[in-house]
């Protein structure tokens, strides 16, 4: 009689059952993950490091990597121009701080946004793929992501198929990521994981394998519309996938935590595991990233000394 081995996704698989390539990619790493371990030494590096970098640089720093958002089901075309108007006036103003590194917003709102940003090195961002579920037929999909990029987006952010994933359906997670990193071409791709989704480090740690296996140049937190967003614990985890992957294929993958980014200090956490965890080579806003819309202000009223309103 053949064995039958339970994996930790709950199913029951024939052992003489051949494995996938999705399954061969994941079993060149160590995916099982100690969830206690992990919030262990997330909380060594919180207590030991942190204040090391809560300092006016690297808050200046910080402003830089911010991926200003709006997300809103009361956006409309004069509000995002509104939006993106800011991050002009904003280069006007304080020149002598760097500009956010993108304006994230919704795939009808690309031209609008591209067509209103002046500020060279602002990239403009579009959640396509049917945010923030990821519920939609693949066609559709691949649809919204190219009118994104056809009408001025610059990098696309898409949320990986979570009910997929957590059904066991590797393979069709990763051909659909696959599929969109395609329409994308030369443009940037971030795949949203929605770790509050994905409950364990282990689940973490092997849906971020898969969606840098299958062509993600960034993976991110969360979609910001379901809690909890990003914590330290998944950006650790996610850290450590990315310095693995990079050990092993020589390719490196940038990280955004997104969603439940609430204080200057927040972002001073993320920062300090990206540092200790990856290392200096991806403290550049283009391999660090944070999607927020009210951090900006948090992080403009520290270095000024003052409350400072301005997005």
């Amino acid at each position: 009689m053949t064995e039958n081995k339970c994996c930790d996704c709950g199913h029951h698989h024939d052992a003489a059952e051949s494995m996938s390539k999705y399954d061969e990619a994941l079993a060149l790493y160590d995916t099982c993950i100690d969830d206690a371990q992990v919030k262990e030494a997330v909380k060594k590096i919180i207590v030991e490091k942190v204040h090391e970098n809560d300092n006016p640089g690297v808050k200046k720093f910080l402003m830089g990597s911010v991926e200003l958002t709006t997300l809103k089901t009361t956006d409309s075309e004069e509000s995002v121009m509104a939006f993106a108007e800011k991050v002009n006036a904003f280069d006007e103003q304080y020149g002598d701080l760097p500009h956010v590194a993108t304006v994230c917003v919704y795939p009808c709102f690309a031209k609008v946004a591209s067509e209103t940003i002046e500020v060279e090195g602002v990239e403009i961002a579009c959640v396509s793929g049917s945010f923030p579920s990821s519920q939609a037929l693949i066609e559709v999909k691949v649809a919204e992501t190219a009118l994104a990029i056809k009408d001025g987006a610059t990098e696309i952010d898409i949320v990986m198929p979570v009910g997929k994933f957590l059904s066991g359906d590797y393979e069709g997670v990763a051909d659909e990521i696959s599929e969109l990193k395609e329409v994308c071409g030369e443009h940037k791709m971030k795949v949203i994981l929605e770790t509050g989704c994905l409950k364990t480090a282990s689940n973490i740690k092997k849906a971020s394998i898969l969606a840098m296996y299958a062509g993600a140049d960034y993976i991110k937190t969360s979609t910001g519309k379901l809690e909890p967003a990003a914590t330290p614990e998944a950006v650790y985890v996610m850290c450590q996938a990315i310095k693995e992957y990079y050990e092993k294929t020589g390719i490196q993958i940038g990280l955004k935590p997104a969603g439940g980014i609430n204080t200057v200090m927040d972002a001073l956490i993320f920062y300090t595991i990206v540092k200790e965890v990856l290392g200096e080579k991806w403290l550049t806003n283009q391999w660090f990233r944070l999607g927020t819309s009210r951090l900006a202000n948090m992080l403009l009223s520290e270095i000024e000394g003052r409350e400072v309103k301005f997005f």
